[in-house]
């Protein structure tokens, strides 16, 4: 080479660093390990929080956050340990790894602190940093991207602290950000704000609110009952130094600190958001789906106007009923008897689509044993209770309930086995309605606005200790429950907040404190993020509007990015797709379906780690293709 000749690096930036960034920054190191580019390789990793996880596993956190998904289902490496040492492309996971740093508290079974999962991340980024083969090197920058901007056949960051940044591709895994308040919760925080005695927290993760503020003093009104609605209440509890207790039966009893605010909280359904089902299925009980299946589903369908309630959802239902009864029969009769069943409903479904209630029926199972997916995601639709304490005592008969299915698992419990179902099935609903599948109007009210707030309550819940310990702050009246259908409204005439359940008597109580518990719905078009702002503004991000359905039907403005298949080139303003960016994860929410579910599994590649792969690869296509100056 002469000694006047310079060859450019070739540069890769991935910006954010939660599990979909590390992913394929994983996959670049492991294909640069496997095969070497033909010049210098600079990777970017970029991050205003943790380099390791970002804002939400960042592992400063409090314990008392938790996952919602159980150690022994993740791996963040795509390869399993081989005998040496951990670097990309192979390495333990999750379960393997707590197992080894934390031996006192690891159960592979067990839902890990979000923490904890944060030092894996850490783990993981220091195996990929160490193993880097030579004339390739990764900068690790905390800092946030502001603007980015073509240049020549790149591209140029613009980051908070003042530098800039020239690279050939960007990743853009940006996660979850703030949008700007919907219309009543900017009206509860305007309320707020004139108020000095009140206070409005704007939905968010736990771990960023400041919880720490709310005194003990205060009546405080919680709006939402899911996921984060757990966080929020475990740190107003357990983080207050209040103590969870187990009995010798598995109940658990709550003894207060003291410290703790009075809390109430509520939501439309007005039940708080199911537990996870053990899952211990045998491996060869983990069947593909029989009835819920693509080709089925198209069969009977016209893919120009496909509709979700009318053509999607029937045939899962179908699935669902059939994990039902198939369980309820094997565990009053036995293997045989569900083997037999199972036959019939595939014999039958050779001539088209069987009502498998019907032929549960002729086995032996009664009307009352059936599946009701509109009554399991809100069971108290018009029902009506005199008083809190009316309200309360049927509150914790489903909690109890829940609990005990619970512990029976998805494989004995025919309830859970059937809302399993839907966890098993996300890829052949993502197959359906992915990239507009479904006509404009289904798309936004039956997916969106119906479908996948119920899938989170029925099938995306936390562990079996958090259920217990929500019964025990509402048996020891720590917690209430307001009702359903819940209201929380700012009231000038008392100047108070006002907390209500129109279903349930006597339930106005006024409050000093709301707490949105509700994690902020995807929305590029109000994101509040700079980078994303002018990425619209710049036409480089567009939103993807699903026009399918009838000539003169209103289309569906989704809130997410516009992309194309894999892997992931955000779509201009004309439609173009740019092939130098890649957009994954809570940015496409809507456009695609289902992306604030992401992890490797061990084992075989699931879409999470092939698709990092698919970027990883396009990525590096073209180092690979340059040669060194002679």
């Amino acid at each position: 080479m002469a000694a006047d000749s310079v060859v450019l690096a070739y540069r890769i930036a991935v910006v954010g660093s939660g599990p979909r960034g590390l992913a394929v920054l994983e996959r670049l190191a492991a294909r640069l390990l496997d095969c070497p580019a033909g010049g210098p390789v600079e990777l970017f990793l970029i991050d205003a929080h943790t380099l390791a996880g970002g804002r939400v596993w960042r592992p400063d956190q409090p314990d008392w956050f938790l996952m919602n998904t159980a150690a022994r289902e993740i791996t963040m490496f795509s390869g399993a340990p081989d005998g040496g040492p951990a670097r990309p492309g192979a390495g333990p996971s999750f379960a393997e790894w707590w197992a080894t740093a934390d031996p006192a508290s690891a159960r592979p079974d067990g839902y890990a602190p979000r923490a904890r999962y944060g030092h894996y991340l850490q783990y993981l980024l220091d195996a990929v940093a160490g193993s880097l083969p030579p004339r390739v090197h990764l900068h690790q920058l905390r800092d946030r991207v502001e603007d980015l901007a073509p240049a020549g056949a790149g591209y140029v960051l613009c980051l908070a602290q003042g530098g800039s940044l020239a690279v050939d591709k960007v990743v853009l895994a940006t996660g979850h950000t703030l949008p700007k308040l919907g219309p009543a919760e900017q009206r509860l925080y305007d309320f707020a704000r004139e108020r000095p005695h009140l206070h409005y927290m704007r939905g968010d993760s736990a771990a960023d609110m400041p919880l720490d503020a709310v005194p003990a003093t205060a009546t405080v009104g919680i709006i939402g009952l899911g996921l984060s609605f757990y966080d929020v209440v475990m740190a107003l509890t357990a983080g207050r130094g209040g103590r969870f207790a187990e009995t010798a039966d598995g109940a658990v009893t709550y003894h207060p600190s003291g410290a703790e605010p009075v809390m109430l909280a509520g939501s439309r359904s007005g039940m708080p958001v199911l537990a996870r089902g053990f899952d211990q299925r045998p491996a060869d009980a983990i069947r593909k789906p029989l009835l819920f299946t693509e080709e089925r589903v198209l069969a009977g369908a016209d893919r120009r106007s496909l509709d979700f309630r009318r053509d999607v959802f029937p045939l899962l239902v179908a699935e669902m009923d059939l994990a039902h009864h198939a369980t309820v029969l094997r565990g009053a009769r036995g293997p045989a008897a569900e083997a037999e069943f199972l036959r019939e409903v595939s014999a039958t479904a050779e001539h088209g689509h069987p009502d498998v209630c019907v032929l549960a029926g002729r086995h032996g199972i009664g009307v009352h044993e059936h599946f009701d997916f509109e009554e399991s995601r809100r069971p108290f639709t018009g029902r009506h209770f005199p008083d809190q304490h009316a309200f309360r005592r049927e509150l914790e008969r489903h909690l109890r309930t829940d609990i005990d299915r619970t512990v029976r698992g998805n494989y004995l419990d025919p309830f859970k086995a059937a809302v399993q179902v839907i966890r098993d099935a996300r890829s052949v609903i993502r197959s359906l309605v992915d990239y507009g599948g479904l006509k404009a109007s289904s798309h936004e009210h039956d997916l969106v606005r119906w479908f996948s707030p119920a899938t989170v309550f029925l099938a995306a819940g936390p562990p079996l200790h958090r259920a217990r310990a929500l019964l025990a702050l509402v048996e020891c009246g720590a917690l209430r429950v307001v009702g359903p259908e819940a209201r929380f409204t700012a009231e000038p005439a008392c100047g108070r907040f006002v907390v209500e359940s129109p279903q349930v008597g006597r339930s106005r109580t006024e409050v000093d404190i709301v707490i949105d518990a509700r994690i902020p719905i995807p929305n590029v078009a109000a994101d509040t993020s700079p980078l994303t702002r002018r990425l619209l503004e710049r036409g480089i991000w567009t939103e993807f509007v699903n026009s399918r359905g009838a000539p003169g039907s209103e289309a569906f403005r989704s809130g997410g990015v516009a992309i194309t298949d894999v892997p992931f080139h955000p779509l201009d303003r004309t439609g173009v797709p740019d092939t130098g960016l890649y957009v994954i994860g809570i940015p496409t929410e809507h456009t695609r379906w289902g992306t604030q579910v992401g992890n490797g599994t061990p084992g075989p590649w699931n879409k999470f780690i092939r698709h990092a792969d698919a970027i990883a690869e396009h990525a590096l296509a073209p180092c690979r293709e340059r040669a060194e100056p002679a």
